[in-house]
């Protein structure tokens, strides 16, 4: 299959949305577990793997991609 320009410059920019999104609630669970807040560069790097992940665990068993990376942002704190 042949993606054309149009189509991955909307999975460009859905993916940032997502990496967006996953540094937001990086950053809330951060500041609702009074954790030291980690350099921006450090919060888009976890925030790209937690949307790595997300969509690995949504291909492999389904589910809503936000519930998944909530979870995932819980765990990768949980460990910290």
């Amino acid at each position: 299959m042949h993606i054309g320009f149009t189509e991955r410059l909307n999975m460009g920019f859905l993916r940032n949305q997502e990496e967006k999104l996953a540094a937001r609630i990086l950053r809330w669970q951060h500041e609702k577990q009074k954790m030291p807040m980690p350099p921006e560069s450090e919060i888009r790097r976890h925030a790209g793997w937690i949307v790595d992940d997300a969509h690995r665990i949504a291909k492999e068993r389904g589910g809503n991609l936000l519930d998944i990376m909530k979870e995932l942002v819980n765990d990768f704190l949980k460990r910290k």
